[in-house]
């Protein structure tokens, strides 16, 4: 089976760029972004930072790096940046904060909304300024969640949270991943969001459709920092328009269309649900992922994911026996009701034996 020939449901990730950014690449005029030169790159972390409602804006290799920066910027070497237990930047970070940055990451639950715990987050920045214990220097919030289903996280809890973490003078950062998901689902604006964090940073290249790069937004002097530590970790890039080409075409085209991806989660998780063996995990207000269990053990989830593959639909591993499918650009209306007659298909494979 060709690749072409798959749904391809592992993530937003893997979508593809568009005619329009192939073009704009192709087109894009060009200098040394480290130097500060790269007018397409400039244009880019201009519309960026005014979107998010920011003083100023960089360009980065990827959300990872832009959360790694934000952290560096925000943290000394030994303090204590507070994350939830679920977060991106807990789990699926390789630790770097902390290998790189002597940062104490300290999670804290994450309620299935995605929301932290607010008991655990007052206890920890209510640490004692004692030499004993590394001080709270951060607050880093998710949104949308991706461990919570996509879930987006309420204006009214981000609020609370900052409330908490301003009164003890912590900056709060935001990783804002797929902001914009989260702003159609909570219908506002991701300005609106980013309004409540003292920093944020958002991918290009997952639902937008870009092939690279994320952007990092706070004060002037803030990404004055991050500038110079985005460069100790070797993501200072140099014809970086080309990058940022894709993103612009991505801020001024792609953001309403999401809207689509919403819909297609929705038809999926019905869908799925009517599937005997299937369990599909119910999220308040979904976005673009559904996650869903197998009945039984990881044996037989893993027969059903490969029974999926064989009939062309990938889709990502979570615990033993869960799934995440996320819908995006490239998946349409008929890859979802395929997608579905496909599950049933496997399923009935899997659990008829």
């Amino acid at each position: 089976m060709s690749k072409f020939d798959l749904i391809d449901l592992r993530s937003d990730t893997v979508s593809l760029p568009t005619p329009a950014m192939r073009d704009a690449i192709a087109r894009a005029e060009l200098g040394d972004d480290v130097y500060g030169e790269d007018p397409t790159v400039n244009r880019l972390e201009r519309m960026a930072a005014a979107l998010m409602g920011k003083e100023a804006a960089l360009l980065v290799p990827s959300g990872t790096m832009g959360n790694l920066i934000a952290m560096l910027a925000h943290c000394a070497r030994g303090a204590k940046a507070i994350v939830g237990a679920e977060s991106h930047t807990n789990l699926y970070e390789a630790g770097g904060a902390s290998a790189l940055g002597g940062i104490v990451l300290t999670p804290i639950h994450n309620a299935e909304s995605g929301e932290l715990d607010l008991g655990e987050l007052h206890r920890e920045l209510g640490t004692p300024n004692d030499d004993h214990f590394a001080q709270p220097s951060l607050v880093v919030l998710e949104n949308t969640h991706n461990r919570c289903g996509g879930a987006p996280v309420k204006l009214s809890h981000m609020a609370e949270v900052a409330e908490a973490a301003h009164r003890r003078g912590l900056p709060l950062h935001l990783d804002g991943a797929r902001i914009f998901n989260a702003a159609i689902a909570l219908e506002t604006s991701a300005k609106e969001i980013a309004s409540v964090a003292d920093t944020v940073s958002f991918c290009l290249s997952k639902g937008l459709a870009c092939p690279i790069g994320s952007i990092l937004c706070g004060s002037k002097d803030f990404i004055a920092r991050a500038h110079r530590a985005r460069k100790m970790l070797g993501g200072g890039m140099r014809q970086a328009g080309i990058i940022a080409a894709a993103g612009i075409v991505a801020l001024d085209t792609m953001i309403d269309r999401l809207v689509e991806d919403h819909q297609n989660a929705r038809a999926l998780a019905q869908g799925l649900a009517l599937v005997a063996g299937l369990n599909v995990r119910s999220v308040a207000n979904r976005t673009n992922m559904v996650v869903f269990d197998v009945d039984g053990d990881g044996q037989v989830a893993r027969r059903f994911a490969a029974a999926m593959k064989e009939r062309g639909v990938l889709i990502s591993p979570r615990e033993a026996t869960s799934f995440r499918a996320v819908t995006h650009h490239g998946v349409a209306r008929a890859d979802i009701d395929r997608t579905v007659a496909i599950a049933a298909q496997a399923a009935g494979e899997v659990f008829g034996d």
